[in-house]
C-alpha cells in the first residue's frame, strides 16, 4: 500500500498528465454549474443488481463485422494557457472550439448513444438511431461538467464520464455531487480506475485498489451499477479482460489503436478530438477512422 499513498506534489502531477497515447490517425492522443433544462432521456443503469454473468457474449467475429460507431475522447476543456506545451494543447480543447465541434456534430445529424446502447448493437445487432455517435470523458476535470454537459444539453446529447476517483473533490476536479449529477440527468458513470495506475502493470492488490474500491465509490454515488471501463493512456493487455469481466464490466475502451480480435468488447476504439481541430478537421477525422 505505500506506493500508493501519493505525497501532494506527486497526486498534482499525476492528475494533470491525462491519458496519453499514440493515434492511428497521425494525432498524438492524450488520455471537461448546468442551470440548461435537460430534455426528458431515455433510462440509462437502474440501481437494482444485475447480473450480467449469463449475458450471452457473440463471437468475436460477429461483433468485428460490425460497422464501428465513432467514439470520441475528451478531457480538459477549457481555453489554452501561456504555460501550455504545444503538445497538451492537443489535449485541451478550447471551450469556443468545442462548442463549435459539438454544433457541427448537431447540425451534421448526429446522435448520441450511450455504452449500454453501444453494447447491445456490438454484442446483439440492435438497431441504433441514424448517425450514431459516442461521446466520452476522462479523468474528472470539473469543466467537463460546467462547460461540456451544459453544451452536450442544449442539443439534446449525452455523454459517459470516465471517472478516476482519486481525483474527486480535489481542486480543478469534480466533486461527487457533481458526478451524481451527472449520472442522474441520465448521462453514463464509468470507471477509469482510481489513481490512473497502468493496467498492464497490476498485481496483487492492484486490481482491488484501482479497480475493486473505485467501482463500488462511483456505484455508491450514483447507486446505480458500473458496467463501461476506460484503460489509463488507453494501454490494456490481454491478462486484463478476465480481470475486468469477472467484475462485472460489459465493456472498455482503449484508444486509436486497432481492436483485439479476440475480445472487441473490451477493446472498443476511441480517437482524441483534439484542440486543434476545427469542426471540419473533426468531420473529416471521424469519416476516416470509423
Amino acid at each position: 500500500m505505500k506506493h500508493y499513498i501519493l505525497s501532494i506534489t506527486a497526486a498534482a502531477l499525476l492528475l494533470s498528465a491525462g491519458c496519453q497515447s499514440k493515434s492511428k490517425t497521425g494525432t498524438t492522443d492524450a488520455t471537461a454549474d448546468s442551470t440548461s433544462k435537460s430534455p426528458a432521456a431515455a433510462p440509462v443503469s437502474t440501481a437494482k443488481a444485475v447480473d450480467i454473468s449469463g449475458v450471452k457474449v457473440a463471437d468475436a467475429k460477429t461483433i468485428l463485422a460490425r460497422k464501428q460507431v465513432p467514439v470520441l475522447c475528451y478531457h480538459q476543456i477549457r481555453d489554452w494557457k501561456p504555460t501550455d506545451s504545444k503538445t497538451s494543447k492537443d489535449y485541451i480543447v478550447p471551450i469556443a472550439v468545442f462548442k463549435a465541434q459539438m454544433k457541427m456534430l448537431a447540425d451534421s445529424g448526429y446522435h448520441t448513444i450511450l455504452a449500454d446502447q453501444l453494447y447491445d448493437y456490438l454484442n446483439n445487432g440492435t438497431a441504433l438511431p441514424s448517425k450514431p455517435i459516442v461521446l466520452t470523458f476522462d479523468d474528472t476535470d470539473v469543466d467537463q461538467y460546467t462547460i461540456a454537459e451544459p453544451t452536450l444539453t442544449k442539443y439534446g446529447y449525452k455523454g459517459i464520464y470516465f471517472i478516476m476517483t482519486v481525483s474527486l473533490g480535489r481542486p480543478h476536479y469534480m466533486s461527487r455531487a457533481q458526478v451524481k449529477d451527472l449520472s442522474d440527468k441520465g448521462n453514463d458513470i464509468g470507471s477509469h480506475t482510481w489513481d490512473h495506475h497502468n493496467v498492464k502493470k497490476y498485481q496483487g492488490k492492484d486490481w482491488e485498489i484501482q479497480i475493486d474500491k473505485p467501482t463500488k465509490t462511483l456505484q455508491e454515488i450514483t447507486g446505480k451499477n458500473i458496467h463501461h471501463f476506460a484503460y489509463p493512456f488507453g494501454l490494456w493487455n490481454p491478462e486484463a479482460i478476465p480481470e475486468l469481466r469477472k467484475r462485472g464490466f460489459k465493456s472498455a475502451f482503449i484508444l486509436g489503436t486497432k481492436r483485439d480480435e479476440h475480445d472487441p468488447l473490451f477493446t472498443i476504439r476511441r480517437i482524441i478530438a483534439s484542440g486543434y481541430w476545427t469542426p471540419k478537421t473533426l468531420s473529416n477525422s471521424i469519416k476516416n477512422s470509423f
